[in-house]
């Protein structure tokens, strides 16, 4: 078997993997997350899904290279479609927030035997965080790095109490935020928040300038109330 060289964001997402666990890996692209939670004895057995007929052929490929193909299903279809019961942990790694929720949402009742997600959005984790809550998810831990000037958060979540890592009285600013990320303030997750503040401050400077409709009023107080929370999480008080 061949040793792979995983990025730092996937060894991370690899690393929340349950010891023994029956992984399913959605958008697998090459099924490097895998190949990797099999070579190192982290899953039992794993599916990659992909839905694309380049990134099916490309994990296909990969786990033949690696010659784990009693390990590894290599699946082509859309979402969760590729998963069946006795899947416990899924990883869904490298898109958007939207998406992940949504693939999620339409593949939920596959959902029953799985005791473990692991999800890394590149953007928009507070949708995630939303649909978690709504659908008895406890987020259990978050983390955040960042990799060749892109910053990741990482949300891991397992059956239970969905409000038990929230403070009602900070509910919404943990929700864009992250519960956990925010009790660390880690200098990553000070320096992607400071540059989403800048961000903001400069299209509200613009709108300031633009014509004020009822659309462009709406659409300031939500930025506005956005920047609010992101100024009072990064202050120390």
């Amino acid at each position: 078997m061949n040793e792979l060289n995983l990025s730092k964001r996937l060894k991370t997402v690899a690393s929340f993997i349950p010891k023994g666990a029956v992984l399913a890996d959605i958008g697998s692209d090459h099924a490097y997350l895998p190949c990797y939670a099999i070579i190192h004895k982290t899953a039992s057995f794993a599916i990659a899904g992909e839905v694309s007929e380049g990134p099916f052929s490309s994990a296909l490929n990969q786990v033949r290279e690696c010659e784990l193909d009693d390990f590894i299903s290599v699946r082509k279809g859309d979402g969760l479609e590729v998963i069946n019961s006795s899947v416990t942990c899924i990883t869904v790694a490298g898109m958007g927030g939207e998406l992940i929720k949504s693939i999620l949402e339409n593949g939920k009742e596959k959902l029953t035997n799985v005791k473990t997600l692991i999800l890394q959005p590149n953007i928009h984790a507070i949708i995630i965080r939303k649909w978690l809550l709504n659908q008895g998810w406890e987020l259990k831990n978050e983390v955040i790095i960042e990799e060749d000037g892109k910053i990741y958060e990482i949300l891991v979540a397992e059956k239970g109490d969905s409000y038990e890592p929230y403070n009602p009285s900070i509910f919404e600013e943990q929700l864009l935020l992250g519960p956990f990320l925010m009790a660390k303030k880690e200098p990553v997750f000070m320096k992607k928040w400071l540059l989403e503040q800048d961000h903001l401050e400069k299209v509200l400077k613009q709108m300031e300038m633009a014509k004020q409709d009822e659309k462009n009023k709406k659409k300031k107080l939500e930025l506005t109330n956005k920047l609010t929370m992101i100024k009072g999480a990064l202050s120390d008080e």
